[in-house]
């Protein structure tokens, strides 16, 4: 894979209207617009936090809008995802904390210019938050979507939301297995077989063969987890580390149409506390071989600073990478990377 031109812009500057905006989505829309939301308000929790959204037409970014709020109600981690007949979702989380959050959808027939009133997604839900968590929707050759998804409570754990109704309704697969270990009492060098801390979860999701998925996690053990369904995405296996490290913090991952993986992460683990890790620098790696070697194609980011929660997709036609992330909890970048395989 050689890059042939990168493309690095703010959506929003200085003159925005929120304080602090963070969790970004993106998806491209038939006509080469490109739509993006995240959510923002004065920070991360506060009752004032709404999902933003903004387009990307030929012109450059349109000035923010809202697009969901709940009075005096955090919203968390808005989600877009587009079905292979048009239709849009975006999916995103209410709640004052997250292990009662709640998640909520709101859907477009016309490439984002309207959109239905928001409803639950799984109505009644309980638990803590169904549907996407942070990352993207994938469709399955045989038409299935999954949503990966996550639970946050006195544990992590990671599942995926399947659906084979085209988004109607959704079936809960198992919970990813997990060794887990208390990093308190650690006095050696980590197991690298097990998972400290609190667990895994926003899993980034592809599929290398029919019915072969796979996901890579966020962890508390300093490490990017693993897991490889055989069966759609209904069971999985016993995590595993990647040997990538992770900080704690999110990841996103893309399938290119030769098969080619494309990963966006901060390149740091969160040894010696296991609690978060630097959210610098901010990379993309490329692996060749369905995810089992990586190697490092290009540094978005290497300042001091928080760069973080990337959000990336591909335009097989145009042969681009499309990315969003969180800069410094001041502003969404948006980067557009041209590539030749």
């Amino acid at each position: 894979m050689k890059l042939l031109e990168t493309q690095k812009e703010f959506i929003v500057e200085e003159d925005r209207d929120f304080d602090s905006p963070h969790a970004s989505t993106l998806i491209r829309l038939s006509n080469g617009d490109i739509l993006s939301a995240w959510f923002a308000g004065s920070w991360e929790k506060g009752p004032d936090v709404a999902i933003w959204m903004s387009r990307r037409t030929k012109d450059g970014w349109q000035r923010p809008w809202i697009i969901a709020d709940t009075r005096g109600i955090a919203l968390w981690n808005p989600v877009l995802f587009q079905r292979q007949d048009g239709r849009i979702f975006l999916f995103y989380k209410e709640g004052a904390t997250i292990p009662n959050w709640r998640t909520l959808v709101k859907i477009s027939d016309d490439e984002g210019k309207t959109w239905t009133d928001s409803r639950e997604l799984v109505e009644g839900d309980q638990i803590g938050g169904r549907g996407p968590v942070k990352n993207k929707c994938i469709t399955l050759s045989d038409g299935t979507i999954l949503a990966p998804a996550s639970l946050e409570g006195e544990t992590w754990d990671a599942f995926v939301d399947i659906s084979t109704d085209g988004g109607d309704s959704w079936k809960m697969s198992q919970l990813v297995p997990l060794r887990r270990a208390d990093y308190h009492v650690v006095d050696r060098l980590p197991d690298r077989r097990l998972c400290y801390g609190k667990g895994v979860i926003q899993p980034t999701l592809w599929e290398s063969a029919p019915g072969k998925v796979h996901m890579l996690l966020r962890s508390t053990s300093s490490a990017i987890f693993r897991s490889d369904s055989e069966d759609g995405g209904k069971t999985w296996c016993t995590a595993y580390q990647s040997g990538l490290p992770n900080n704690n913090s999110g990841i996103d991952l893309v399938k290119l149409h030769n098969g080619n993986l494309v990963l966006a992460y901060n390149p740091t683990g969160n040894l010696p506390n296991y609690y978060k890790g630097p959210r610098t620098p901010l990379v993309l790696s490329l692996s060749t071989d369905n995810g089992e070697s990586w190697q490092q194609i290009l540094t978005l980011e290497n300042e001091p600073g928080g760069y973080a929660y990337p959000a990336i997709i591909c335009d097989d036609v145009h042969q681009e990478l499309l990315l969003t992330y969180t800069w410094k909890r001041e502003r969404i970048v948006f980067w557009r990377i041209r590539y030749e395989l």
